[in-house]
Parts: structure tokens; sequence; C-alpha cells
């Protein structure tokens, strides 16, 4: 009777907010962060049962007792707890209570927020209920060491369904964690998104003429132009209209209808593209629907093409019978109307999340060139220093324009210093270096080369470098430009003795990969565009 007393007594210890599993270790710093422990670690005791048990949870006998012994039990003075510092979640390594996903959220409190790295593998941190995604994602940045800043994610994941999202910034990350049901295997995934904001910076390449509509009474008029740019200016969005691919409910077949995506909602025609009210039938209310991209739609859901994307419920339970997918033709309409749909919802919160990443991403920068001279490039003059008497500032302009063009075409012919002196060793560092670069990614195929660019977010610039998987000894450059992925065959070469690598029949030689693409960084060459975002992937 006496344990029993005590373990109730043990039950009353107040908790602060959600706690943690019970083999969650708590680790103190500038954030809190939880390693998992193994089953067999920790003392432990036995009950009466025979069961085995943690000596630091309070213990319970259960067994039958009648209502007058449970009232007369209940009667009895309380005695305190005699192991306070075994109970109480902010004094203990090991949190007792129930994991998080029951569907209901603590008014404060901390909880465990567990994030998959691209490796597969696993970080938990302890984050308050408020914390919202920006925040979690600067978190990670931090604990996994990332060499930038800039443009992580936090995805929200349904692998049997095949959904993705990517949480806004201002999504707080334990809500829409308590949606879920713990016998599902949804997960956070951090990685890269590259176009989170892009359509700020390229509107008309989001917002195809052709899909935007002028039916609102307030931008009535207006050209496609003026329409995209009093986007940028209010953070609001023109109509969207367009004919997707629909699965109607518990029916295989896809169906080409005409939707139209407005303030007020989605909707869609009965009668071909007309607009009138008879005509249009109310499919969804934006404010109660998550949208998600849909991967290996074929497979799953038999759809017409690889651009499905879907809306669902947010709060319900991700289920096939409750959720709507949406086939697009090509890459550019899905991307339309995924964007269009984050505008509508979030609205002027979409512009302040990009103002405020933009202000953050200054402020970064200036502490880190704080401590070195700013150098404009109107205090820079031609030099040269070709003669015996040291330098000379080239005063003439064309004089200076013709050597910078002399040295755009001869510097890569000139062998860098670190390769300056021929040797077996420094011959093998320069065939390798490029595995230890973050663009590079071994022997991915094309098609998982595609499908890491389009993760990532599908903007100018963004590429990899992979083993070719049909021709022996060379590479090949997976390059995204206008929302498509184009990929250059890197052939390898011998010219004085020496190997080199070229992408235009021997014009352009490269002692290595690395020097490649620090030239396609800032010279256009043969490519589109200039190489300028990285793919890459992150260990947690």
């Amino acid at each position: 009777m006496l344990i029993d007393q005590v373990t109730k007594a043990a039950h009353r210890a107040p908790l602060n907010g959600l706690s943690a599993p019970e083999n969650a270790m708590e680790v103190e710093g500038p954030w809190r962060e939880v390693f998992e422990r193994t089953e067999g670690q920790g003392d432990r005791g036995a009950d009466g049962q025979g069961n085995t048990v943690r000596r630091s949870l309070p213990l319970s006998i259960s067994h039958s007792r009648s209502k007058g012994e449970e009232s007369q039990a209940m009667s009895l003075p309380s005695i305190p707890n005699p192991f306070p510092e075994l109970c109480s979640p902010a004094n203990s390594p090991v949190q007792i209570g129930s994991p998080l996903g029951q569907g209901t959220v603590p008014a404060s409190g901390t909880h465990v927020v567990k994030v998959f790295g691209e490796d597969s593998r696993s970080r938990s941190l302890w984050v308050p209920t408020g914390a919202t995604a920006r925040d979690i994602c600067h978190m990670l940045v931090q604990t996994a060491h990332c060499a930038d800043q800039e443009s992580w994610a936090l995805i929200e994941l349904y692998p049997n369904l095949g959904l993705e999202r990517c949480l806004e910034d201002h999504e707080t990350v334990v809500e829409v964690q308590a949606t879920w049901p713990l016998e599902d295997d949804n997960k956070f995934l951090f990685r890269k998104n590259y176009a989170k904001y892009e359509f700020f910076k390229k509107p008309m390449l989001f917002f195809p003429e052709h899909m935007i509509s002028d039916s609102a009474d307030v931008t009535k008029g207006m050209t496609s132009s003026e329409l995209i740019q009093n986007l940028l200016n209010s953070g609001s969005c023109p109509e969207i209209q367009g004919f997707l691919h629909v699965r109607e409910l518990n029916r295989k077949p896809w169906k080409r209808v005409c939707f139209f995506l407005r303030r007020s909602g989605l909707y869609c025609s009965t009668k071909g593209s007309s607009k009138e009210p008879r005509h249009l039938q109310y499919v969804a209310d934006l404010e109660d629907l998550n949208i998600y991209t849909v991967t290996n739609s074929r497979k799953l859901y038999g759809a017409p093409s690889d651009f499905t994307f879907c809306i669902k419920p947010c709060k319900n339970r991700a289920r096939s019978r409750d959720m709507k997918l949406l086939c697009a033709e090509n890459e550019q309409t899905r991307t339309c109307w995924t964007t269009a749909f984050r505008l509508f919802k979030y609205g002027m919160q979409l512009q302040c999340n990009y103002q405020l990443s933009q202000s953050t991403r200054k402020q970064e920068g200036a502490q880190w060139h704080g401590s070195k001279r700013c150098v404009s490039e109107a205090s820079l003059v031609a030099m040269d220093f070709s003669g015996k008497a040291g330098g000379r500032v080239i005063e003439n302009p064309k004089e200076a324009q013709s050597a910078e063009h002399e040295e755009g075409q001869t510097w890569r012919k000139k062998t860098a210093l670190r390769y300056s002196l021929p040797n077996a060793c420094q011959s093998s560092h320069s065939a390798s270096v490029h595995q230890t670069q973050a663009w590079f990614h071994g022997g991915v195929s094309r098609r998982e080369a595609q499908g890491l660019i389009e993760e990532q977010g599908l903007v100018d610039g963004m590429f990899l470098i992979r083993e070719s998987q049909q021709h022996a000894k060379c590479f090949v450059l997976s390059l995204c430009y206008k929302l498509k992925t184009k990929h250059y065959l890197v052939i390898p070469c011998e010219e004085g003795g020496r190997k080199y690598y070229t992408m235009d029949d021997g014009d352009t030689l490269f002692i290595d990969l690395l020097q490649l693409v620090e030239f396609h960084q800032i010279n256009r060459g043969i490519l589109p565009v200039c190489l300028k975002h990285p793919c890459v992937r992150v260990a947690l």
C-alpha cells in the first residue's frame, strides 16, 4: 500500500507540456537535442508481475481492488515524492509521456520533432510549441554545419501516398505534426528548395500569359504584365485558369476538365471552358486545404503524366478518398497552379516571408564580410604585368577591353599553381578532386539526377555532375533551365601529353571538373545559363 501511494504522488508531479519518448536523452546547449537510446540501456527493476521497467519511472502495481479499498486509499494523506529528480521532466534525462501525433497540441512546453536528412538518417530535436519551419531550419543548419544558410526548407512527406509539400516559413511545425496518425509513416525531411520564393524574382516564368484571367473586378482590363506586377506589389494573385486531368472519386479513368482558381476557391466548368455561373461547379475552399506534389503518380494512381498534384484537408487524416488528384501536361503548368494556390491561401504572408529571408541573407552576408575590406568594382583598374619594370595601369579603354578578351581566351590554357610541378601525386589529385565536391553525385542515373534537381526547386542554374552510364570515363553535367533539365556530356581528352576535360569538342579545355565548374560559374560558355546552385545532399 505504501508503494502504491508513492506511485500516485509521483504521477501527480506536474508535467511541463508534452514530454519526450521514454528512450530519449536530453542534452543541454543553445537548443536541446534528443538522442535515441537502445532498449537495453539504463537501470531496470521488476514489478509485481515480473515485467522489467525503468527505475527512473513511477512504478505502477495493478491488482484487483474493490471500490471501498480504492476510496479508502484516496482518503489517506498523500506522501511526498521521495525521488522528485527522477520524475520531474525539467530535471530528469528520461522523460515520461506519450509521443506527439495524437491530434492535440498542448498550450505550452517543449516537444520532440524528428527530422530526416536525404541520407535516411534522422535527428530528433527539442523545440518549443510555437517553433516555425524557419526556426527548425535555422537550428538544423547550425547542427549539421551546412556550408551555407540559404534556401533550406522543411518538407512534409507521406511516403505511402507519394505526397510531399514544402512547409511555409511561418507554419508551426508542432501543429503540423499533431495531425499525423501514429500508425502512419509520415515524416519531415530537411533539404534545399531554391524555388520557394523564385516566383517573386521571375513571375513571367511561373505565370504564363495564357493561364492568367482578368475576370476579377479589381483587375479587369489589365494586361498580363500589369497583373503580374500587381502580384509583386500587393502579394495578390490573378485568377488562374486552364485544363487539368482529374480522377473522380473511386474511379480509375482520368477526365480532362477546365478549372478556375480564385480567391473564393477552386471551381471547374461543366461545359468546356465556360465561365458562366450556371456552368461553374464549386470544388474546394482554399483555407482548409493544403496542396501537395505527387511523386511516382503513374504507378500509384495511373496518372496520364508525371506532373501530378493534389489537394487534401489540412487537419484530416491523409486518405485516398479525401484527396483530389489533378494532373497537368507539363512542369510549368503544375508549378503555376501550386504557386497560385499558395498565394491565394497566404497572400501577403508569403511576401513577408520572402522579405524576411532576404533581410536575413543580407545580415548574414554583412557579418561574413564585416572583417574584410569591401571593394567596389568601380575602384578596380586594368593592369598589365607583362613588362620587366613591373605592372602598369591600362588607361586606354580599348586596350583594357582587348586585354580582358585575351585573358579570357588564354587563362584555361595555363595550368594552375597546384599542378605546376608534374608528378604522380598531383596527377592523381587532379583526377579525383571532384569526388569531394557537393555537386558531384557519382553514378546516379539520368532519371535520378532529374529527380534530385526537381526536388530542390527547378530554378535556372541548378546543376550537378555525375558519371555517365553510357560512355566510359565520361561525365555528365545536368543543368536546370526554364523548368527543364538539360544534360551535357563532359569528355576526357589529351593534349600535349596531359589529360583535359571538354564539353565543346576541345575548343575549351579544363584540367579537372572543379576548374570546369568554377569557369562556368562566371562564364556561360556553351551553356544557356551560368552554374549557380549546386544540387547538394546534407547528412544530419
